[in-house]
C-alpha cells in the first residue's frame, strides 16, 4: 500500500481504505481461481495496482469521462482507475465469466459505485466511450479494429478520445501500422521501480 501512496499522495481517506482492502480481497479470490499468477500475488500492489494507475499518470480523466476496460480479467486496470477517478464511469468487460465474477465481488466489497461489468466479447459491445483501456489483452491493430465503433465523437479531455493500453517489451512491429499517430511513454518516466523499466503506456487517438 505504501507504494501507491508514494506516487499518489493526495488520496482521500475513502480511496486509501479501498486500495488497502484490495490486498486481502485479491489474495482470498486468488486462492479460489487464478486471477494473478500464484507467485505474483505478493507483488499485487506494484505489478498490478500501480501498473494499472500508470494510465492516470499519462492522462488525468475529467469528471464524467466514460471508459471501457477491455479484457479486464480480475479487474485491471479498471478497478484501480475507478477508485482513483470516482467521478468517471467504467465498464469492465471480459469473456471469462469466473474472473469477472471475482472482479465484480471485489468492486462491490470495497463500495465502488462507478463500475459496471459485462460478460461478453468486445465485438458485441455497442456502447460509446471516451477511452478504451486495456492491459496487453491483444495486439493494438486488433484492439483498434474492434473498438473503433465504441469511441464517442465528443471530446472532453486534454487528449482526443481513443485507446490507452499498457504493454511491455518491443512494440515497433505492433505500432508500425499507425506510424506517427501512436505514442509510447516509458513507465520508468513515472515510477522508479525496476519492474517498470520495460513497460510502456501506448496511446492511439481514434477520433
Amino acid at each position: 500500500m505504501q507504494i501507491i501512496q508514494k506516487y499518489f499522495p493526495a488520496l482521500t481517506q475513502e480511496q486509501a481504505a479501498q486500495f488497502e482492502a484490495l490486498g486481502p480481497l485479491y489474495t482470498d479470490w486468488n486462492a479460489k481461481i487464478n486471477l494473478i499468477s500464484r507467485k505474483d500475488i505478493e507483488h499485487l500492489y506494484e505489478h498490478h495496482i500501480l501498473h494499472s494507475l500508470a494510465i492516470a499518470k499519462f492522462l488525468h480523466f475529467k469528471p464524467g469521462t466514460q471508459i471501457m476496460d477491455v479484457g479486464t480479467g480480475g479487474g485491471f486496470p479498471g478497478i484501480p482507475l475507478a477508485i482513483l477517478f470516482p467521478d468517471c464511469d467504467f465498464l469492465l468487460l471480459d469473456s471469462i465469466g469466473k474472473k469477472l465474477k471475482a472482479a465484480s465481488d471485489i468492486a462491490q466489497q470495497i463500495g465502488l459505485k462507478n463500475v459496471r461489468f459485462c460478460h461478453d466479447r468486445v465485438e458485441n459491445e455497442k456502447g460509446k466511450f471516451d477511452f478504451v483501456v486495456s492491459r496487453a489483452v491483444m495486439p493494438l491493430s486488433d484492439l483498434a479494429r474492434l473498438c473503433r465503433k465504441n469511441i464517442a465523437t465528443a471530446q472532453h479531455n486534454a487528449l482526443p478520445n481513443g485507446i490507452i493500453c499498457l504493454k511491455g517489451g518491443e512494440l515497433q512491429s505492433e505500432t508500425m501500422p499507425f506510424k506517427n499517430k501512436v505514442s509510447q511513454t516509458n513507465l520508468s518516466d513515472y515510477f522508479e521501480e525496476e519492474f517498470f523499466e520495460t513497460k510502456k503506456v501506448v496511446y492511439l487517438p481514434l477520433l
